[in-house]
């Protein structure tokens, strides 16, 4: 029996699928479960419109992440931290991507996850930095952070 997955099925299927099962399995297990629906044309029809629907919303994701990306990587995109620090320039503490994203947002008015910074380590220096921040699976952007003495 043809089906079409509305779920992710361990080691048969995943959702938006169609796959030949066996009857039983289909109708005891699938069908019941309302992991699968059998494959007529109205549902196949349905599986087309949602196919394009995420399509349509996945280009529209990586059109965001790549706006994005050219607005972190303008010159003029500088986000300004402040920081107490010794005689060397080392910090008192350290500059983590929670307060970067904060001062993000208080500057730019841009809402980023503070995960999506690939920052290894903590800021420890005054000066310029360059932080990796992945947009999208696709798009991986630097943005410049400025720690200056406070």
């Amino acid at each position: 029996m043809k089906v079409v997955f509305l779920e992710d099925v361990k080691g048969r299927g995943k959702k938006g699928e169609v796959k030949d099962v066996p009857d039983g399995y289909a109708n005891n297990f699938l069908i019941k479960n309302h992991k699968a629906e059998a494959a007529t044309g109205k549902n196949l029809g349905a599986v087309k419109g949602r196919k394009r629907a995420e399509e349509k919303q996945a280009a529209e994701e990586l059109k965001q992440a790549k706006d994005l990306r050219d607005f972190f990587e303008d010159e003029k995109t500088v986000v300004e931290l402040k920081g107490k620090s010794g005689a060397d320039g080392r910090l008192f503490g350290a500059i983590s991507t929670k307060q970067i994203v904060s001062a993000l947002a208080d500057q730019y008015k841009v809402k980023l996850d503070k995960r999506k910074m690939e920052l290894n380590q903590p800021i420890h220096s005054l000066g310029y930095v360059d932080v990796p921040v992945k947009l999208h699976h696709q798009v991986t952007a630097n943005l410049r952070v400025h720690v200056s003495e406070g």
